[in-house]
C-alpha cells in the first residue's frame, strides 16, 4: 500500500492551498486514489504563512493529519522555518530556489525550481508560480501522474486561463533540478 504525506506551504497568496486542492483532486478524480486535505493560514490577507497537508494513498486513508510529510515543498523561507524540522528522515524538500536561500543542513533529497522566476518572467502572470511548484512536486515524487494533475489544473483554474496555467505547470515539471 503506497501512502504519500505532503506539506505544502508558503506565504498568503503564493497558492499554496490552491495547490494542494488540485493536487488532491487529481489524485481523487483522475488517478482513482484516496486523499485527505487539510489547510491552515493566518489571518492575514497578503503575506502571513498558509499550508495546506495531504495524504494520498492507495487504499482509504483512516486519519487525516499529517505530523511527518514524506514531502515538503516550500514556496517561501517562512516555510523551511515552520515545517523542515517535521519532515520524515530521507524526506523530499521542493523548494522556490527564487524565494528560499537557506536550506537546513542534513537534508539529503532537495530539488530546486525557480518558481517565482518561471511565473514572472515566462508566463507573465506571477500567481502562476504554484502551478510551477506543482510541476516539479509531480515530476520529483510522481504522487499523481501528469495527466490527471492538467486535467485538475483545468477544472479548477478560471475560464480561459488554463493554457498559462498549463504552461507554468510544464515549465515548472521541466526546470526542477537536484541540489
Amino acid at each position: 500500500m503506497a501512502i504519500t504525506e505532503l506539506t505544502i506551504a508558503g506565504i498568503g497568496g503564493q497558492g499554496s492551498i490552491m495547490a494542494g486542492v488540485i493536487l488532491g483532486a487529481a489524485a481523487v478524480t483522475y488517478d482513482k486514489k484516496y486523499a485527505t486535505q487539510t489547510q491552515a493560514y493566518s489571518s492575514e490577507l497578503r503575506g502571513g504563512f498558509a499550508a495546506t497537508w495531504l495524504i494520498i494513498s492507495d487504499e482509504p486513508v483512516v486519519y487525516p493529519r499529517v505530523a511527518h510529510p514524506d514531502v515538503l515543498t516550500a514556496q517561501a523561507q517562512d516555510s523551511i522555518t515552520r515545517y523542515a524540522k517535521a519532515l520524515k528522515p530521507g524526506g523530499t524538500l521542493i523548494i522556490d530556489s527564487d524565494m528560499v536561500q537557506e536550506i537546513p543542513a542534513g537534508l539529503k533529497r532537495v530539488f530546486r525550481v525557480p518558481a517565482t522566476s518561471i511565473a514572472r518572467n515566462e508566463i507573465k502572470l506571477a500567481i502562476t508560480a504554484n502551478m510551477a511548484m506543482l510541476g516539479a512536486l509531480c515530476k520529483v515524487t510522481g504522487v499523481v501522474s501528469r495527466k490527471a494533475l492538467e486535467k485538475a489544473i483545468t477544472d479548477s483554474v478560471p475560464k480561459g486561463k488554463d493554457k498559462i496555467n498549463l504552461d507554468a505547470f510544464a515549465l515548472g515539471f521541466e526546470g526542477v533540478k537536484a541540489d
